[in-house]
């Protein structure tokens, strides 16, 4: 949108002069990347970045500062007799106090994680891109409406064309048969009856317009473009060589197995042990050194520190279940693909045979118009030497435009076909 917004802006100081027309791939285009759901792929990619941003932070050291102040009604101290006989050396051991206070902190280092980081970082990969699948098939359906409102648009201006012809022709046959009265050689009902379909004609056209008008409006929502003074250009479609369906349906299926087997493998991680540094440091009392607590109650820094391994055995117990919890979600995603690709040949070769029949049917079309004007043009030399009245050449008036009518409708219902199958296919 920023491109086509500074294009626009451009095209003013410039001199550059905007196309006319607009295709239908420009449309879809444009309606994909103005639709409001576009701006969810940002949101995903910031998502993902935060989601792996918290697990590479696991492997910072964890750091626990804490303190505390405990009081307990028995402390550790010396035997009476023990503590008698230190005493007659000059020294004085009361014990621990009941009191003990400290502050510290405790701190871990992940050495080796059993691969549960490097798996969390494959799942959170595999979820955005199924996330990113799953947005790519609803942004895809908007092609759809795109392209039945542009081949709406263009059959109902089809119609407005076909009618203002009808239009010519009628005002045409209109003058003539008000010469015809004047001179006598034509009855005023006559004149009356080609005024009347002449003005029901001017009807349909406003309809026409009106119509044609609302669905631009609906497709300028859409591409967020004004569509005033636009042409739009009728598609030259041709049928796609390859039938193989590429549909986003098809990779969200993909992703979503990918999905499992990243989840299947953060399972193993799971019942792999964990070896980490560990120290823990506080100041306070008593310290590690008890004997010495003992002789006197002044705080003291104190450090441990070590290696610890642990492994959680009990991931064992749930580790075959959640094995055929994902092994079963994948086979019903295969399933729902399978029947994906049916349902998706189905429509292929049913649109395929619809294509073959329209044209068959338009190959008659030319000769029809022909033959149809023909008559047309036979019936309005009759009507000057009298041979027929105003309600027989309406008849053949209505006939013609009823067959060019019939011929650019299936023309344009043939090309609006053939992209349903390009939507089928997503070719």
């Amino acid at each position: 949108m920023l491109k086509l917004y500074l294009f626009l802006v451009l095209s003013l100081f410039t001199g550059v002069h905007l196309s006319a027309q607009v295709t239908l791939e420009e449309c879809v285009k444009l309606a994909q990347d103005n639709y409001p759901l576009i701006r969810k792929y940002d949101l995903l990619n910031q998502t993902k970045e935060v989601n792996l941003s918290d697990i590479n932070k696991s492997w910072l050291p964890q750091i626990n500062v804490y303190g505390q102040v405990t009081v307990q009604n028995e402390a550790p101290s010396f035997p009476e007799a023990l503590a008698g006989i230190i005493s007659q050396t000059g020294m004085s051991i009361s014990g621990l106090n009941e009191w003990q206070y400290k502050i510290g902190a405790d701190v871990n280092q992940n050495i080796w994680d059993g691969g549960v980081s490097k798996t969390g970082r494959n799942i959170v990969r595999a979820e955005d891109a199924e996330r990113q699948a799953a947005l790519d098939v609803q942004l895809y359906a908007i092609r759809k409406r795109v392209e039945d409102l542009y081949f709406g648009i263009l059959l109902i201006e089809e119609q407005a064309e076909q009618t203002r012809n009808m239009q010519t022709l009628l005002q045409s046959n209109l003058d003539k048969l008000q010469t015809m009265f004047e001179n006598g050689t034509a009855m005023q009902s006559d004149v009356d009856m080609v005024e009347a379909q002449y003005l029901t004609t001017s009807q349909q056209l406003i309809q026409a317009k009106s119509t044609a008008k609302s669905y631009r409006k609906v497709l300028e929502i859409f591409t967020g473009i004004s569509l005033v003074g636009q042409e739009l250009v009728k598609p030259d479609a041709t049928i796609p060589q390859d039938l193989l369906p590429a549909r986003p349906e098809l990779r969200h299926f993909e992703a979503q197995l990918q999905a499992n087997e990243a989840r299947n493998a953060s399972i193993t991680a799971s019942t792999m042990p964990k070896i980490g540094l560990f120290a823990q440091v506080y100041y306070g009392y008593p310290g590690f050194d008890y004997f010495e607590s003992m002789m006197n109650r002044d705080l003291s820094f104190n450090i441990l520190a070590g290696v610890k391994v642990s492994w959680n055995i009990g991931a064992f117990y749930t580790k075959k279940n959640n094995r055929r919890k994902l092994r079963l979600s994948s086979d019903n995603i295969a399933v729902e693909r399978d029947v994906f690709l049916f349902n998706t040949n189905m429509q292929t070769r049913s649109q395929l045979d619809h294509i073959d029949e329209l044209k068959a049917v338009m190959e008659k079309n030319d000769r029809i118009v022909e033959l149809r004007t023909n008559v047309r043009k036979a019936a309005e030399s009759q009507l000057d030497n009298g041979v027929i009245n105003a309600t027989d050449l309406l008849t053949k008036l209505t006939d013609e435009k009823q067959a060019r009518l019939n011929a650019s409708y299936q023309e344009i219902q043939l090309i609006k076909s053939i992209y349903q199958l390009k939507y089928t296919l997503n070719k």
